[in-house]
């Protein structure tokens, strides 16, 4: 199958994004249940796009599968998709930068706010504090830590959809049945 045959036929581009994100999703929580890798605030983040791409490539499946709806609302729900990629891109990219203390996390990674005045205000600190660190690299495989993964999925399902919509768009992207 040709790029252009791909991209011809929405009901299998939302069905290759839909299980794309079902299976990173899948193995994100396979890591945190199976492998017991807790995720930092970061890693949740990170999580949010996956879930919109598979709504939206849900609602794409349907629309796709019924009477044939308007080409802009199948070939606008393919670029939200790769907008979500592109987020997810941005976030995991900020995620590595944290952990390679290229830069600092967001307070809610852990960073050291203001000083607690009181034994009530350290200890509501304490307590809020998340339990794991973002600015840390639980697993990595040649020197890449999920993270740098995630911003290479992202980046390349970004390409994918976005090549997706505007196949689409040429190929008239409101035929259910091409």
């Amino acid at each position: 199958m040709t790029i252009a045959e791909i991209t011809a036929n929405p009901r299998l581009v939302f069905a290759l994004l839909l299980g794309a994100s079902a299976a990173i999703l899948a193995a994100a929580f396979a890591s945190q249940t199976i492998a017991g890798l807790e995720p930092c605030v970061l890693c949740l983040y990170q999580r949010v796009p996956y879930g919109a791409v598979i709504a939206l490539s849900g609602l794409g499946l349907g629309l796709s599968g019924l009477a044939p709806p308007p080409k802009g609302v199948i070939v606008s729900l393919a670029g939200l998709c790769a907008v979500a990629f592109l987020v997810n891109a941005g976030i995991a990219t900020f995620h590595v930068g944290v952990e390679q203390h290229w830069w600092q996390g967001s307070e809610a990674c852990g960073a050291v706010g203001t000083m607690a005045r009181t034994i009530e205000e350290l200890r509501a600190q304490i307590l809020a504090a998340p339990v794991v660190r973002c600015d840390e690299v639980p697993w990595s495989l040649f020197a890449i830590s999920m993270a740098g993964y995630n911003v290479l999925a992202s980046l390349g399902l970004f390409v994918a959809s976005a090549i997706a919509a505007r196949g689409m768009w040429r190929a008239g992207g409101d035929r259910a049945d091409a």
